[in-house]
């Protein structure tokens, strides 16, 4: 099937394009303090708790995890930030994820299925994170936001552009208090154009990048794949991105802003089929299957299958990473967070903040804290 679909070339295209591929400053009460792991030459490393700088790990260390000490602010929802940042989380990131006070991440309703009172679609891509719940429209939490981002490597939203701009938020705004922050943006069509402003989902953006027109049976209608590809693509290419700012920012000492959209990692995604219209404008089809999915009884071997214990909902078991390294190893995952679970430990911890500080801020319902009882 592959062979005739390869075949059917049309008179822009010679015989030699299927030729064999050759080898291969602050404002505020924030202060910049800049993290170690992994920034520019400038760096210097904080005291107490902060990043170990960037000699070699001291003796006799083991299972380093090559993103230790690196801290990643996540303001992202639903999947695909949360799946970019799990990774980052896996390879030994400390990933602070806020959340709204109450409701939280929106897929923490999506169900059934749930386990306990956990919805099982929200475990399967939030593990290794902690959990802080602010208000983000109350001005208090917005400067716990600047706060934050001021002791954090990366910084990760998925707003609709311009949104975080008009809280004080965005790349420009956090840039002046944080000027290492690498900062990606996640939306459905990127940062310009005519459809900037709207949310990004996606089965629109599979469909608009052509790619359920090529899914499903020769002579049946488009199709959406079975997982949303296009959000879990655009996850991949985020953590991809986000990997590449932190050794952009440890050769020049500066951050930069990431523009990551579904639209854009879902065309690049089409590859060949993209190509053969580009190239040759041959229209693509839909081919269908000639045999079943082979189950990949390997999910066991490789270790792609992770358990963990929930405070809520127990032993749970989700998909691991998709990825093994010869010097460390994924294990000893930490379970999804409960909303708000981490609010006290982090204003503590990275922040400083005091006891009396913290509950004024509980108080007035600028942040939230979970009690896992």
């Amino acid at each position: 099937m592959l062979r005739a679909g390869l075949g059917r070339r049309s008179r822009l295209c010679g015989g030699g394009l299927w030729r064999s591929p050759r080898p291969a400053a602050a404002s505020g009460s924030a202060s910049p303090r800049r993290p170690g792991a992994l920034s520019g030459a400038s760096a210097s490393p904080r005291n107490g708790g902060g990043a170990r700088g960037e000699g070699a790990p001291p003796a006799g260390a083991s299972n380093v995890k090559p993103l230790d000490a690196v801290k990643i602010l996540d303001l992202t929802r639903v999947l695909a930030g949360p799946f970019a940042t799990m990774i980052l989380g896996d390879l030994g990131a400390e990933v602070i994820k806020v959340e709204r006070p109450g409701a939280g991440d929106d897929t923490r309703a999506w169900g059934p299925p749930f386990a306990g009172t956990e919805s099982v679609y929200f475990l399967s891509v939030n593990r290794n994170k902690k959990s802080i719940a602010i208000n983000m429209k109350d001005s208090k939490g917005a400067k716990l936001i600047r706060e934050l981002a001021a002791v954090s490597d990366v910084f990760v939203e998925n707003y609709i552009p311009g949104k975080l701009a008009e809280m004080g938020l965005g790349y420009e705004d956090i840039k002046k208090i944080a000027p290492h922050i690498v900062y990606c943006s996640i939306t459905g069509y990127g940062q310009t154009g005519p459809m900037v402003q709207r949310g990004g989902y996606d089965s629109i953006a599979a469909a608009v990048s052509g790619l359920m027109h090529i899914t499903g049976h020769e002579d049946g209608e488009p199709v959406r794949p079975g997982v949303a590809m296009t959000d879990l693509a655009t996850g991949l290419y985020t953590y991809g991105a986000i990997m590449a700012g932190l050794l952009q920012r440890h050769k020049t000492g500066k951050g930069l802003h990431i523009d990551c959209n579904l639209l854009s990692s879902q065309v690049a995604c089409l590859t060949h089929v993209a190509a053969n219209y580009l190239n040759c404008k041959i229209e693509a089809k839909r081919w269908g299957t000639a045999h079943g999915s082979i189950v990949p009884y390997q999910v066991l071997h490789n270790g792609l299958v992770m358990e963990m214990n929930h405070p809520t909902a127990g032993k749970i078991a989700v998909p691991g990473p998709g990825v093994r390294y010869s010097e460390f190893a994924v294990s000893h995952p930490k379970p999804p967070p409960l909303v708000g679970q981490h609010t006290v430990e982090i204003l503590k911890g990275m922040l400083g903040y005091e006891d009396d500080a913290i509950e004024e801020l509980l108080r007035t319902g600028a942040v939230a804290q979970h009690e896992v009882r």
